[in-house]
């Protein structure tokens, strides 16, 4: 008897060993999302109506239809663009509610709306941008989870100083992204939420003056670029070529098909076929952290229609939202 107790236990040791071993050394595959960051953009009904839809408690069965629509794809983000005004929090309050109860985070791509005179504002500069910013996050903690990302300027070029391609201020410009930075990183420390900053969406051709391999690492190595090319072959390469500049990882702030003074117009087969193109060339990058599609609903681009009728380019990008790929620990 006692041997064979002896020779049970001699096995179950060597299959604990062996199991161990196993573990450490020859790990299990693990599967990891194609793009770690998959988000639509909600801009043309979370931004462009804010201001006549403040007080339209109806319009909440718009917001659910967009954001369950979204959620459906597999996205891990949506894109809210709703001003930071304080105006317009209550606004912005309920597209973040709805994103919550379907399970995604938040990528806040809004702006104050004096940055670019939205909504008549008065134009407001640099330091008044950073004062405001802060106070905002700070004001208003629990809009944001762990693993949202905040973008506080986006395409901040069209706004403020003016562009530096046309203002030669590329110092400056670059100094006020980083100061942004800093500020939005030290702010959310302060509220004890764990949320990406920076990604600072430009023009790739903003991006290609402003993003050296210094400002990239300042912005915590990522790069947004907001691009519409005729082809997906340049959309990919352009990727990669913004990439091997910068130093850092590439994301797709925007993009999307058709835009009409770029691609013409695309039949609902033929925009599926340019996003499934796109993205299988996409999907090949090590250099992409992410995309995010441009639009949801409203303009040439959408994948749906306001009453959430999808088109066939829904199913391309519930495809490759869903795809994974292999790594090892």
């Amino acid at each position: 008897m006692k041997k064979i107790i002896l020779i049970f236990t001699s096995v179950f040791l060597f299959s604990l060993v062996l199991g161990f071993f196993t573990y450490q050394f020859i790990k299990p595959a693990q599967k990891k999302p194609i793009f770690e960051i998959r988000s639509i953009d909600t801009v043309k009904y979370s931004r462009d109506v804010a201001g006549q839809m403040l007080d339209n408690d109806e319009f909440d069965t718009q917001i659910q239809i967009q954001v369950s629509g979204i959620a459906s794809t597999g996205a891990s983000h949506i894109a809210i663009s709703t001003p930071y005004d304080e105006r317009f929090v209550p606004f912005l309050q309920r597209w973040v509610k709805q994103a919550r109860a379907y399970g995604l985070k938040v990528w806040f791509r809004g702006n104050f709306s004096g940055w670019e005179r939205w909504f008549e504002y008065e134009k407001i500069d640099r330091e008044t941008h950073k004062k405001l910013m802060e106070e905002f996050i700070l004001k208003n903690p629990d809009l944001f989870e762990d693993g949202d990302i905040f973008t506080s300027c986006p395409e901040c070029e069209n706004g403020g100083e003016g562009d530096p391609r046309q203002t030669g201020d590329v110092s400056g410009f670059r100094k006020f992204l980083i100061d942004e930075y800093n500020i939005s990183s030290e702010s959310f420390g302060k509220i004890n939420k764990k949320v990406y900053t920076g990604f600072y969406s430009m023009n790739y051709d903003v991006a290609t003056l402003i993003m050296d391999r210094e400002t990239t690492t300042k912005l915590g190595n990522v790069v947004v670029i907001d691009h519409y090319v005729k082809s997906p072959q340049k959309l990919a390469s352009d990727v990669e070529i913004i990439a091997r500049q910068s130093g850092g990882k590439v994301v797709l702030g925007e993009f999307g098909a058709p835009i009409p003074d770029i691609h013409g117009q695309m039949t609902e087969k033929e925009q599926a076929q340019w996003i499934e193109t796109s993205l299988s060339l996409l999907s090949k990058s090590p250099n992409l952290l992410g995309i995010n599609y441009w639009v949801s609903v409203g303009g040439s681009t959408q994948l749906w229609s306001p009453k959430g009728e999808k088109r066939e380019a829904v199913e391309v990008i519930t495809k490759y939202f869903n795809s994974y790929k292999n790594t090892k620990q």
